[in-house]
Parts: structure tokens; C-alpha cells; sequence
């Protein structure tokens, strides 16, 4: 359901009654979208570190920033 601005501050109460059923509310200014509302879910728990390890491959290269990409940053015209 798309809102405009007015409107979701007039009727702010009745709109977050549809989003806690599961609807999701766009806000829009002048018929271009802002915000969202959606439904509120909770944490599912505290996340632990190393859930990506053995996913996630970086380059050996990585930290080498090539010479052209280096000249961009200064300014400098290669």
C-alpha cells in the first residue's frame, strides 16, 4: 500500500494496526516512495563470529591497488 506523507501522519495509529498484521505500508512525497513501514521481528539471537569462514575467498592480491586506480585518486590523468 503506498501513503503519502499526509496522509501516514493523520492516520499513523490505523496504518501501524495494518503493518502488525503483516502488511507492509510505502510512504511517498509527492508519489515518490521514502520509507517502508514493515512488521517489527525480533533479533533470533546473538550472532556469532566465523559463520562465513571457509565461504569467503580474498584474493592474494587484495591489498594492491593498481597504478591507474592510484593516478585516479591523485588526480592524475593516465
Amino acid at each position: 500500500m503506498l501513503v503519502n506523507i499526509h496522509e501516514a501522519k493523520t492516520h499513523l495509529s490505523r496504518l501501524l494496526e495494518r503493518v502488525a498484521r503483516g502488511e507492509e505500508i510505502v510512504i511517498a512525497k509527492a508519489g515518490k516512495p521514502m520509507a517502508k513501514l514493515v512488521p517489527y521481528q525480533e533479533a533470533q539471537g546473538p550472532r556469532s563470529p566465523g559463520a562465513w569462514q571457509g565461504r569467503v575467498r580474498i584474493a592474494p592480491d587484495f591489498d594492491e591497488l593498481p597504478g591507474n586506480v592510484a593516478a585516479a585518486f591523485r588526480g592524475e590523468n593516465e
